[in-house]
C-alpha cells in the first residue's frame, strides 16, 4: 500500500513538472519576443496600417516647423546614407526622405534596417507610409539602390519638441543573401 502511494506521489510529481515545462515553453514565445523588442534583434518593423487614412485626414499645422534630422549606419557589407541631412516639415505635412544602399562585395545580400528615434518617445508622432525597415532587402553584387521613406509627423508632438532625429541602423542578415538563386524578389532563392 506505501509503495503504491510513493508511485501516485512520484507520478502526481512528474505530472506537475512536464506542466510547468510546457507552461514555460509557452511563455518563452513573448519572453523571446520582448528581449528581441529590447535589444532591437530580429525585428521586422511593423508597417503602420492606419499611416494613410491619418495621412488623408490630418490637418497641417503651419504654424509650427519641426527639423527632423536623418541618420544612417550600416553593420556589414553596404555603405547606408540619407540623401540629405535634415528636412523642415510641419505637422500632419507628407514628406519624402531617400536613403542610399550599396553593397561593397560581388556577391549577393540581403538586411534588415532597424529604425531609432531622439528625442525618446518621439517615434509614436514620427507615421511611416512607406518604409524599406518594412521588409528585409536583397541587394545583388555591387548593387546601388534608393528606398524612400514616405512620412508624416503627428501634429500631437508635444509642443516642446522641435526635431526629431530618425536613424536607421542596417544589419546584414546572415545566411539570406547567399542562398542559390538569390533575388530581389526572392532572397532565399525558394
Amino acid at each position: 500500500m506505501n509503495l503504491r502511494i510513493a508511485n501516485w506521489h512520484l507520478s502526481a510529481k512528474l505530472l506537475v513538472i512536464a506542466v510547468a515545462m510546457f507552461g514555460f515553453g509557452y511563455a518563452m514565445i513573448p519572453i523571446y519576443r520582448a528581449i528581441c523588442e529590447v535589444t532591437g534583434i530580429g525585428l521586422m518593423t511593423p508597417k503602420d496600417k492606419e499611416a494613410a487614412d491619418f495621412a488623408r485626414n490630418t490637418q497641417v499645422d503651419t504654424s509650427r516647423q519641426i527639423v527632423v534630422e536623418f541618420d544612417a549606419n550600416s553593420r556589414g557589407t553596404w555603405l547606408f546614407k540619407p540623401k540629405v541631412a535634415s528636412l523642415t516639415v510641419h505637422p500632419g505635412e507628407l514628406a519624402t526622405v531617400v536613403y542610399e544602399l550599396s553593397s561593397t562585395v560581388p556577391r549577393v545580400t540581403a538586411g534588415q534596417a532597424i529604425p531609432s528615434y531622439a528625442p525618446d518617445g518621439s517615434g509614436k508622432f514620427f507615421r511611416k507610409l512607406e518604409c524599406f525597415c518594412f521588409r528585409q532587402q536583397t541587394l545583388q553584387p555591387n548593387e546601388i539602390r534608393e528606398f524612400p521613406v514616405v512620412f508624416i509627423v503627428d501634429p500631437k508632438l508635444p509642443a516642446d519638441v522641435g526635431t526629431i532625429t530618425l536613424s536607421y541602423t542596417f544589419f546584414e542578415v546572415a545566411g539570406q543573401g547567399n542562398a542559390p538563386g538569390a533575388s530581389p524578389g526572392n532572397p532565399r532563392g525558394t
